[in-house]
């Protein structure tokens, strides 16, 4: 028999998932079948999904492999200014994802290193390069947290007994630490392309949200609906959240798993 406390706390939940699933879900219902197809199939949303997967998958890529030693250094190591070094990685979480976008422009463009760029015929914004780095720097310091978080769960002992074993501290690294850690590792990455994929705002300003240029998944969503396509937004909404789905729904299977396997 459950207890009042119990059967409180279970409604609530229920109550809030059911509207989260009833706002999501609408989603699917407003295109007609006929124009969610036309829409999917559409030269611009193909141009959408390609550019989407291709500037997230190297974003990604770059986040992850530098967010292993950051992680790690501020995991385990001192050194002067580390807590400062700390906020700052942390800021980008704790402000709208905009300031990030404006002041990648603002650095990137004529204001700061672009008017230098230009003369040696390097150009970092309105274009594919752009869309990377502004995803970079959104998903970074998720990626830092999320792998922060894990290596500060490996006891150190391990690493320790490894060094008393004649091993390097990168022989202790890769050999221990990492594979110890490979369950985080798994979901930073999945956590990174998710991010990197769902960007909007930083995209939009330093990518430009230019059709059939820069135009990823999140930012034609926005365009088409400004101009009233609703088909259009409608359905690169729908594809966002059928990859969110799977992507989380892999990471929670496979966590779960190896959850079971460790126990």
């Amino acid at each position: 028999m459950r207890s009042k406390f119990e059967l409180l706390f279970i409604g609530i939940t229920c109550f809030i998932t059911l509207i989260f699933f009833i706002v999501i879900g609408s989603m699917f219902l407003i295109p007609s079948f006929e124009g969610f197809l036309n829409a999917l199939t559409s030269n611009q949303m193909l141009f959408a999904m390609g550019i989407t997967l291709y500037t997230s998958i190297i974003s990604a890529t770059i986040v992850v492999l530098l967010a292993i030693p950051m992680s790690y250094t501020i995991s385990r190591f001192n050194f002067p200014f580390k807590s400062l070094f700390k906020i700052i990685l942390d800021l980008p979480m704790a402000f709208p994802e905009i300031v990030i976008g404006i002041a990648l422009l603002m650095f990137l463009g004529n204001y700061g290193i672009g008017s230098l760029l230009d003369e040696y015929g390097i150009k970092l914004v309105f274009n594919s390069t752009g869309i990377i780095i502004a995803q970079f720097f959104v998903a970074l310091p998720f990626a830092i947290k999320t792998l922060h978080s894990t290596f500060n769960y490996i006891d150190t002992r391990y690493e320790f007994v490894s060094r008393s074993l004649g091993y390097s501290q990168s022989d202790t690294f890769f050999n221990i630490t990492l594979p110890l850690a490979k369950e985080g590792l798994f979901a930073t990455i999945i956590i990174t392309l998710s991010r990197c994929i769902g960007t909007f705002a930083a995209v939009l300003f330093v990518g430009g949200g230019i059709l059939m240029k820069t135009e990823t998944l999140a930012v034609s969503m926005y365009l088409h609906l400004s101009t009233g396509d609703i088909d259009m937004s409608i359905t690169a909404g729908i594809i966002l959240v059928i990859i969110s789905f799977i992507t989380i729904a892999v990471m929670e299977k496979y966590t779960k798993d190896n959850l079971k396997v460790t126990i």
